[in-house]
């Protein structure tokens, strides 16, 4: 199968080709394994590929037989290096499968090789010191977001239709909006995070994908969602296969539009104007769609100081237990000096400041959950502002302490966390383009607890009306002989 054929399918298409003898897996890995050389050099998403060793009977699931990256961070793979962005643990060899991974084999998807992220998950632009800066295929020199920076510009330079990604303050979204592809962030508890662990980030994480077509992320869902035993909560089960759910009609829904960020930060014209397209094409689906406001339940300064609490306090904790397994020092020969910050500032919390953060995001919660009873759907931009320059996040971040570096990653990306905090769904549905650069533009959609199936209807209907996979970028593995088109 050539690459200019291998990318005019998603991962769905793919596995049908393979399940009806039209093409073989082997095909299928050759095609990735050359779109990655063709891109890979410009994008630097990848940081290692290897000969898979998964050999799925083709048909034996919606996925079987699809080749797929997971992202350097989150799902060990036995006999394969999760380094986590971080020279702190570079050369770590995982020794066997994690529970995620075990689920991804048995989908059937065929794993080749690992995606950038920023150190130790840690940002939401993907340029660690590990590897360097991963770029966006629509601009070289703008971010492709983080912390699943690396799936996001795979999946949209086309070397595998789906990708890994994880999610703990838009980490999923940031990346499917800065690179025009659909990203749904799943309820807390609906992917387990066991064994290894009850929670990512005291429930802020989850993990999920990155794909091209709703029905790709659908299937894949459907593949890995549930309990392991253990698990001290998870997200009812939906009624019927998210599959199913992408092929009924949302309805008339109430949806709530927040064109604003909490924060102060102003939401920049190009977005704001796609956001009000997004609003008028609603209607004429129609939806009920007002203009509305979300209150957090705490102040803005409060619920940057509760996570930062929370994510640096876990952090903290994560060092420490990598530098006494691999005998090395937490100081700037091991850590990026932000990462460093933060671990300095996590030693600080005491155990009733991290009481008072789990407190607020109970909080926040409940406040959010009472918005998102009174509309079925609340819409924002996914992020305020068109994908950043490379360095955006660097400038002057040496001078920044733990609370810092969580202050500015809020203000940049004011709409996602929110939904982290209350474990609430919540996609970034790539509509439209900026009209003068072309770069990408996401919304939001987020749903109450429990609710993809609400998400995944109404974005199966986005897609049919306003359809996006046509839209590629510049650095495009199907461009003959790979790479920038002309």
């Amino acid at each position: 199968m050539r690459v200019s054929e291998y990318v005019n399918y998603d991962a769905v298409g793919l596995a049908r080709l393979a399940a009806h003898g039209e093409v073989t897996n082997a095909e299928l890995e050759a095609a990735a394994h050359e779109a990655a050389r063709a891109v890979n050099p410009q994008l630097n998403a990848i940081v290692e590929t290897w000969p898979a060793d998964d050999r799925p009977t083709p048909g034996s699931s919606p996925l079987s037989g699809v080749p797929f990256l997971i992202k350097d961070i989150g799902v060990a793979m036995a006999g394969r290096r999760m380094e986590l962005g971080s020279r702190l643990a570079a050369g770590n060899v995982a020794k066997a499968d994690s529970a995620l991974m075990r689920r991804f084999r048995r989908a059937g998807l065929v794993t080749f090789g690992r995606t950038a992220t920023p150190e130790l998950a840690y940002s939401i632009t993907t340029e660690s010191t590990l590897y360097g800066a991963t770029r966006n295929p629509w601009h070289p020199h703008r971010s492709a977001g983080g912390s699943s920076g690396g799936a996001g510009a795979a999946v949209a330079a086309g070397v595998v239709p789906i990708a890994h990604a994880t999610d703990a303050a838009g980490s999923l979204r940031i990346p499917a909006a800065y690179t025009g592809l659909f990203g749904m962030k799943p309820s807390r508890g609906r992917i387990s995070a066991g064994p290894e662990a009850d929670e990512i980030f005291n429930g802020l994480g989850v993990h999920g994908s990155l794909s091209r077509t709703v029905r790709d992320s659908a299937a894949l869902l459907d593949q890995i969602r549930g309990p392991e035993p253990g698990d001290p909560y998870f997200a009812p089960q939906p009624a019927r296969p998210y599959t199913e759910e992408i092929t009924r009609p949302p309805g008339a829904l109430r949806i709530g539009v927040l064109p604003q960020g909490w924060g102060g930060r102003r939401t920049a014209p190009p977005v704001a104007d796609a956001l009000s397209r997004t609003a008028r094409l609603l209607e004429s689906l129609g939806h009920h769609v007002h203009e509305t406001t979300a209150e957090l339940g705490v102040g803005w300064e409060e619920f940057v100081l509760a996570n930062a609490r929370l994510l640096a306090t876990n952090l903290t904790a994560s060092i420490d237990a990598l530098a006494a397994a691999f005998a090395r020092p937490v100081d700037a020969s091991t850590l990026e000096p932000v990462v460093l910050a933060s671990h300095h500032y996590g030693q600080q919390v005491s155990g009733a400041r991290f009481v008072d953060a789990l407190a607020v995001r109970n909080r926040v919660a409940r406040s959010l959950a009472r918005h998102l009873d009174t509309y079925d759907v609340l819409l924002t931009p996914t992020t305020p502002e068109l994908p950043v320059p490379l360095g955006t996040y660097a400038e002057g971040a040496e001078t920044l302490d733990g609370l810092g570096w969580i202050a500015r990653i809020l203000d940049r990306s004011p709409f996602t966390m929110a939904f982290n905090v209350a474990g609430t769904p919540a996609m970034s549905v790539p509509l439209t383009n900026d009209v003068e650069t072309g770069l990408p533009i996401g919304m939001q959609f987020a749903a109450g607890y429990g609710l993809e199936d609400r998400l995944f209807r109404l974005a199966a209907q986005l897609e049919q009306a306003a359809p996006w996979s046509g839209r590629v970028p510049p650095v495009w593995a199907g461009t003959a002989g790979g790479g920038e088109r002309p």
